[in-house]
C-alpha cells in the first residue's frame, strides 16, 4: 500500500521568552479562528505571539495582542493585524481554564502557533503563573551551570 504524503509541522510563530518569564503548569492545544487572509499571512512567517496572552470573555477564550501582519495581495478584504481571536477548545476545557484564571491567579500564554499534519492552525496554550525575579535568576544560574558543565565534560574527554 501507497503511504500518504503527510505534511510536516510548521511552526509560524514562537514564544520563546514565555519559558523563562512564566512557570509552566500545563499546556493544552487549541483551533484559532481566522480569516483567509490571516492564513495566508500566517503561512509567510512573519506572525508575532511574543507579546500576546488569551483572556476569557463571555464564557469564551480570547488570544489578545496577536501580531498577524497584513496579507500584502488583498486590498480592501485585508484583516486588522491586533485584533482579538477567538480560540476553539471543548465546553470542558474551557471551563477549567476560567476556574484556574479566576481562582488561582494563573496566566494563560501562547507558547508557539503552527500548521499541523492536516493544515490547519493550531496554537500551543500554557496555563502558567508569573515568575518572582528571584525565580528568573535561578534559572538563569541553572543554564549558565548545566551550559559550563557541559564545556567542562567535552574539554575532559
Amino acid at each position: 500500500m501507497a503511504e500518504k504524503n503527510e505534511r510536516p509541522i510548521k511552526v509560524v510563530a514562537e514564544n520563546r521568552k514565555a519559558r523563562f518569564n512564566y512557570a509552566i503548569e500545563d499546556t493544552l492545544e487549541a483551533g484559532v479562528a481566522l480569516t483567509g487572509t490571516e492564513v495566508k499571512s500566517a503561512r509567510t512567517g512573519k506572525t508575532n505571539i511574543a507579546e500576546s496572552y488569551a483572556d476569557a470573555k463571555g464564557g469564551e477564550i480570547w488570544l489578545v495582542n496577536a501580531n498577524i501582519p497584513e496579507y500584502l495581495q488583498a486590498n480592501r478584504f485585508n484583516h486588522e493585524p491586533r485584533r482579538p481571536r477567538k480560540l476553539l477548545l471543548h465546553r470542558k476545557q474551557i471551563n477549567k481554564l476560567i476556574g484556574s484564571i479566576e481562582r488561582e491567579g494563573m496566566t494563560l500564554i501562547p507558547l508557539k502557533m503552527y500548521f499541523n499534519e492536516h493544515g490547519k492552525i493550531k496554537l500551543q496554550l500554557a496555563l502558567a503563573k508569573g515568575k518572582k525575579m528571584h525565580d528568573k535568576r535561578e534559572t538563569e544560574k541553572k543554564r549558565d551551570w548545566a551550559r559550563e558543565k557541559g564545556r567542562l565534560l567535552r574539554a575532559r574527554g
